[in-house]
């Protein structure tokens, strides 16, 4: 993968994704806690949050520890030097001395390519505004291919229902871009009005061609649907819009996943889910249910990044070993509820 940065999922082929993906896969027992790299000894990455994140700022900062680097956070503008008016461009150049490698997650669209600009260490978007958010697609995709491989499936054909905001869901922009490389997909969008996916997008999809079906009811069913992608409302792209026709009917709970899926969905979301009253988000009721891949999705994001890493910085080939045994103790499952299949032993 001859990237300099990782600023959108534009920048990568079908080849690039799976050379990718094949380092995730020789990453994946030092993301499992049974290995040890010490690859990137002595790199410190910048990771630079002007937005909101848990697990995206903590899984790239796990992914870079895990591969033996330090990690140098700062979170929010009130805390940088951009609330004294710094522009990006002198930010992003001052930090690129003292560190290898720089992720950024700002809420304007185009941000982490200004950053870009402005240096030659590699920078990798973790999410710009209402753009792209790459790395989440790119774990996306490693998931649905970990979960059809598991279930005999293949991505080309398959179908995906994508639900929720689609106009401002980043993810869901970066993921349908990484599918529509495959071939002949049939995508159901489900969303209501004013939360479209991007007309422009989806017409690119359609070029590819693909099948495009379009719905504001969540309950119907979804024939031989394949996988399953629950979004948030994303409030904090609101200017003082109004969000009409997002109510009850949008849960997708029980009632939903039994009666419009099949006993071989995967279920999906990029999470955080939204909890409070009135979300009608992704229920935890579906926490249980083995077709519920969230948690086995938000693992792969270590492995992953990883990957990422190791690619832009050029140590890929350290990662297939020999590489020492990790020496503390580790459960078998992370989670108490996690599918019996869900371990962490590694394939």
């Amino acid at each position: 993968m001859k990237l300099q940065h990782l600023l959108s999922v534009d920048q990568l082929d079908p080849d690039a994704i799976a050379a990718l993906f094949a380092l995730a896969r020789a990453a994946e027992p030092i993301a499992r806690r049974r290995k040890v790299c010490r690859a990137l000894e002595g790199a410190v990455l910048g990771n630079l949050f002007f937005e909101a994140s848990t697990r995206t700022r903590i899984s790239f900062a796990t992914a870079f520890c895990r591969l033996g680097g330090a990690v140098c956070d700062t979170t929010g503008f009130t805390f940088s030097s951009m609330a004294k008016g710094e522009s990006i461009a002198d930010t992003s150049r001052v930090i690129s001395g003292y560190v290898d490698a720089l992720v950024v997650r700002h809420p304007e669209r185009g941000a982490a390519a200004k950053f870009a600009a402005a240096t030659n260490v590699p920078v990798i978007n973790g999410g710009d505004g209402p753009g792209e958010h790459p790395s989440q697609a790119l774990l996306d995709l490693y998931t649905i291919g970990r979960e059809f491989a598991r279930l005999g499936k293949r991505i080309d054909g398959a179908h995906v229902a994508l639900i929720g905001d689609l106009r401002y869901g980043r993810t869901v922009h970066s993921l349908i871009k990484l599918l529509a490389l495959y071939r002949g997909l049939h995508f159901t969008l489900i969303a209501p009005a004013g939360l479209e996916l991007p007309d422009e997008l989806g017409k690119a999809v359609a070029r590819r061609g693909h099948a495009l079906e379009f719905r504001r009811v969540l309950h119907a069913p979804l024939a031989d649907v394949d996988v399953v992608y629950a979004t948030r409302i994303q409030r904090e792209r609101f200017a003082g819009e109004l969000i009409e026709g997002y109510s009850a009917e949008f849960r997708v709970d029980r009632a939903f996943l039994d009666g419009c899926c099949t006993p071989s969905t995967v279920l999906m979301h990029p999470l955080p889910r939204d909890a409070s009253r009135d979300a009608y988000d992704l229920s935890p009721e579906l926490d249980t249910d083995p077709r519920c891949a969230i948690f086995r999705q938000s693992d792969s994001g270590v492995a992953v990044r990883m990957a990422i890493f190791a690619a832009l910085l050029g140590v890929g080939h350290l990662l297939r070993g020999p590489l020492a045994d990790a020496r503390w103790l580790s459960p078998t499952h992370i989670g108490p509820l996690d599918a019996s299949f869900h371990t962490l032993d590694t394939d």
